[in-house]
C-alpha cells in the first residue's frame, strides 16, 4: 500500500494535486485563526474601495478586507463541504448495502429507489432538500448529502454485489455467518478503497455545490459567510469591482481542482472505478465501469483469468482446449506458436467475441473480476457486460484496413465507442478521439481524425487501433499480431507504443505473435501454444536458456539470422501442424518430435511445473541450455535478440 501511495506521488499530476490538497487543508486550518480579526475590521471611510497597496482585493460594503475575507471563509466552505459528502458518503453506503442486510426482497426495493433517484438531476435533487430542509447552513450541508447519496448507493450496490458473489463469502455464509458481521468483515473491507477513492473526488464537487447554493442565498446565512455567499455580495458590483467577485470564485476553483485532480490520481493508480461526478450535475453514476464491475481488491493484481478454457465449432472440431492462464496488471504476456495453434481463437473467447454456431466454455473465465461465463455471469445483464468490455478491454486485431470501417472517418468511428459505452456527447466524444489519435503519436490529430482509413498508412492505421482501444480506459490489450505486413521500423515503433503504454497506465498487453524474438525483447512471459493447448510456460528472460518442451526449442531453431548459410535450407520443424478436428491420442506434438516415445503416442502430459513460474506440458522436457546456440545463452541473445531492445531502446 505505501510503494501504491509512493507511485501516485511520483506522477507529475498526483504530486501537484497532492501539495495543492494540503495547501487548502492547511489554509482552511490556520487562516481563521490568523486573519479573522483583519477579515471582520470595519473601515466605513474605505467602503466598497478597489485593489490598493493596502487592500488587495478591495473592500465590501462596510469596508471591510475582502481579501481576508476570502481566506478565512475558507474553513466554513471546506468544512461544509466534507459534512455534506460524509452524508452522502453514509447514506449511499446504508442503501447500497440494504440489500446484503435486509434480503432479496427488501433489497430489491431499496435497488429500485436507487435507480429512481439517480435518474433525476443531482442539482434538482439539491434543491428540492433545500426546500425541505429550510434556508442555512444546517439545510444545504443535508440537501447536498442526500442529493450525492444516490449516486454512492450505485457505486457501493456495483461493488457488493461483485464481491457477494465470491467463493469467500459463501463459505462464510455457510459457516453460519450473520449478515451485519458478513458485511463488516467481509464485504466493506474489500470496498473501501473506491469508496475513499470516489468521496475524495465528491469534495470537490460538493464544495461547489455548496457554494453554488450559497450563492443563490439557500445556504451560509449573515453573520456568517463562505466563498459561495462573498461572491453573491459581490455581484451587484461585479462591473466596477470585479476583483471583489472574481476571487472567492477562483478560490472555490482551485480547492475543487486540488480535491478531484488528487482523487484522480489515486483513482489511477490504484485502479478503482470512479463516480463520473458528484450531484449537481451529475448524469450518470459510473465512468469506466458497468454495473457488475467489482471492487478490485481481493485480488488486485488479476486483470484476466481463464481456466479450462474450451472453443469448439459443430463437427465436431475442438481448436482450443484446457487453455489456463491469469495475466496480472501491467503485465506482457505473448502467446507464440505456428498458425492454427488456436492463439486467435483463445484472444477471441475472452473478448466474448466467438459467435453462433462457436461454443465457448471454461471452469473460469473473469476480467476484472467480473466473471464472463457461467452461472455468474448469468445474472449480469448482457449489456454490462458489453460495456465493461467496451470500455476496460481493448483488442488490437491483426489487420486494422479490415477492421475500420472505410466508409467512415477514423475520428468517427473512434468516437462511436465513447458515446455507446461512456455517454458521451457527440463533440466530447470527438474531442476525445482526436486526444486518443495525439496519444498514440499520429501528427496533426485533428487533421487525420477528419480522414478515412485507406487515408492513413499502415503503421498510423495500427496506433489509430490502438488509439480506439484507449477510448475507454483499458485494463487488457490483446494485440494479435499488431505487428504483421508492417516493415520493421514501424514494428518498433508500435511495440514501444504498447511498452509506453504499459508503464504509463499499468496496462495489461496480451501479445499474440508468430515472431518469437520480438516476444522475447517485449514479453514479461511466453505462453506456448501447439494444437489447443498452452505447451509451456516460462519468463521471457528465460525463454533462451530454460526453453524445455521440444516444440519451443524448435521455434528458437528455426529463427534465421545474419550467420545462417545462403547455401543451406532453413531450418524447419518437420511434419505438419495437427488437423483441429482430429487429434492424436497422446501428445499431439509427439509425431513432429525426435524426442517422442512410446508414452507420448498413447498418453497426453499435463501442464506440470518444472521451476519457479515454468511450466511445461512434456513427458521428456529437454535440459535447461538453449541448443540454438550450442548451448551458449549468451551466443543465442547475440543472435537472436541483438541490436536495440524494444523495452529498453539500448542495445541488448
Amino acid at each position: 500500500m505505501r510503494a501504491r501511495w509512493m507511485a501516485v506521488l511520483r506522477t507529475p499530476v498526483g504530486l501537484g494535486a497532492g501539495v495543492l490538497l494540503l495547501a487548502v487543508l492547511l489554509l482552511a486550518l490556520f487562516a481563521p485563526i490568523i486573519w479573522t480579526q483583519q477579515a471582520s475590521a470595519i473601515d466605513t471611510e474605505h467602503l466598497l474601495e478597489g485593489s490598493s497597496a493596502a487592500h488587495w482585493l478591495g473592500t465590501d460594503n462596510l469596508g471591510r478586507d475582502i481579501f481576508y475575507r476570502v481566506l478565512v471563509a475558507s474553513r466554513t466552505s471546506i468544512l461544509l463541504a466534507l459534512a455534506a459528502i460524509s452524508i452522502a458518503v453514509v447514506s449511499g453506503l446504508a442503501l447500497g448495502c440494504a440489500p446484503v442486510l435486509l434480503g432479496r426482497r427488501a433489497g430489491r426495493l431499496t435497488t429500485a429507489v436507487v435507480n429512481i433517484a439517480v435518474a433525476f438531476p443531482g442539482l434538482l435533487l439539491a434543491l428540492f432538500f433545500a426546500v425541505i430542509f429550510g434556508v442555512g447552513a444546517k439545510g444545504a450541508v443535508l440537501a447536498i448529502g442526500f442529493a450525492g447519496a444516490p449516486s454512492f448507493a450505485r457505486l457501493t450496490q456495483t461493488l457488493v454485489a461483485g464481491i457477494a458473489e465470491r467463493d469467500f463469502v459463501a463459505a462464510a455464509r455457510i459457516a453460519g455467518v450473520g449478515r451485519f458481521r458478513m458485511l463488516l468483515r467481509h464485504i466493506l473491507p474489500n470496498i473501501a478503497e473506491p469508496l475513499v477513492v470516489n468521496a475524495t473526488i465528491g469534495a470537490g464537487g460538493a464544495l461547489l455545490a455548496f457554494a453554488g447554493l450559497s450563492f443563490l442565498g439557500l445556504g451560509v446565512q449573515p453573520p456568517a459567510y463562505d466563498w459561495g455567499r462573498l461572491m453573491g455580495e459581490s455581484l451587484n458590483s461585479i462591473y466596477v469591482h470585479p476583483a471583489a467577485a472574481l476571487a472567492p470564485g477562483v478560490a472555490v476553483v482551485v480547492a475543487g481542482l486540488a480535491f478531484n485532480l488528487f482523487g484522480e490520481a489515486v483513482a489511477k493508480g490504484f485502479g478503482v472505478p470512479v463516480l463520473k461526478s458528484f450531484v449537481p450535475a451529475v448524469k450518470g453514476s459510473l465512468e469506466r465501469m458497468p454495473e457488475t464491475r467489482p471492487a478490485a481488491a481481493v485480488d488486485d493484481d488479476a486483470v484476466l483469468v481463464v481456466e479450462d478454457l474450451h472453443v469448439s465449432f459443430p463437427g465436431p472440431v475442438t481448436p482450443v482446449r484446457g487453455v489456463s492462464f491469469t495475466i496480472s496488471r501491467g503485465e506482457i504476456v505473448g502467446v507464440v506458436g505456428e498458425s492454427g495453434s488456436g492463439k486467435s481463437l483463445t484472444a477471441l473467447a475472452v473478448a466474448q467475441l466467438i459467435e453462433s454456431p462457436g461454443e465457448v466454455r471454461a471452469a473460469e473465465l473473469s476480467f476484472l473480476g467480473a466473471p464472463l461465463l457461467g452461472r455468474l455471469a448469468v445474472r449480469s445483464t448482457a449489456a454490462a457486460r458489453r460495456r465493461l468490455l467496451g470500455t476496460s478491454f481493448a483488442m488490437v486485431f491483426q489487420d486494422p484496413m479490415t477492421s475500420f470501417n472505410p466508409t467512415k472517418r477514423i475520428g468517427t468511428q473512434l468516437a462511436e465507442g465513447a458515446r455507446e459505452h461512456q455517454g458521451l456527447t457527440r463533440r466530447s466524444a470527438m474531442a476525445r478521439a482526436v486526444d486518443r489519435l495525439r496519444a498514440v503519436r499520429i501528427p496533426e490529430a485533428e487533421r487525420r481524425a477528419r480522414q478515412y482509413p485507406h487515408e492513413f498508412s499502415g503503421g498510423m492505421r495500427q496506433r489509430a487501433m490502438i488509439g480506439m482501444g484507449l477510448m475507454g480506459a483499458p485494463a487488457l490489450i490483446v494485440a494479435d499480431e499488431p505487428t504483421t505486413a508492417l516493415d520493421v521500423t514501424v514494428q518498433q515503433q508500435v511495440l514501444q507504443l504498447l511498452e509506453t503504454i504499459r508503464t504509463e497506465d499499468e496496462v495489461a498487453v496480451l501479445l499474440i505473435s508468430h515472431d518469437i524474438t520480438v516476444v522475447a525483447q517485449v514479453c514479461d512471459r511466453v505462453l506456448v501454444m501447439y494444437a489447443g493447448r498452452i505447451v509451456e510456460d516460462l519468463p521471457a528472460a528465460e525463454l533462451a536458456t530454460g526453453a524445455r518442451h521440444p516444440y519451443t526449442r524448435a521455434l528458437l531453431d528455426a529463427v534465421p539470422d545474419l550467420e545462417t548459410p545462403l547455401d543451406e535450407p532453413l531450418a524447419v520443424i518437420p511434419g505438419r501442424p495437427v488437423d483441429p478436428s482430429a487429434f492424436p491420442v497422446g501428445c499431439a506434438f509427439a509425431a513432429r518430435c525426435e524426442f517422442a516415445q512410446d508414452q507420448c503416442k498413447v498418453e497426453d502430459p499435463a501442464l506440470v511445473s518444472h521451476g519457479p513460474a515454468h511450466q511445461v506440458a512434456c513427458w521428456h522436457p529437454q535440459g535447461t541450455a538453449a541448443t540454438s546456440a550450442g548451448g551458449d545463452a549468451a551466443a543465442w541473445h547475440a543472435r537472436y535478440l541483438g541490436g536495440e531492445s524494444i523495452r529498453t531502446g539500448r542495445a541488448r
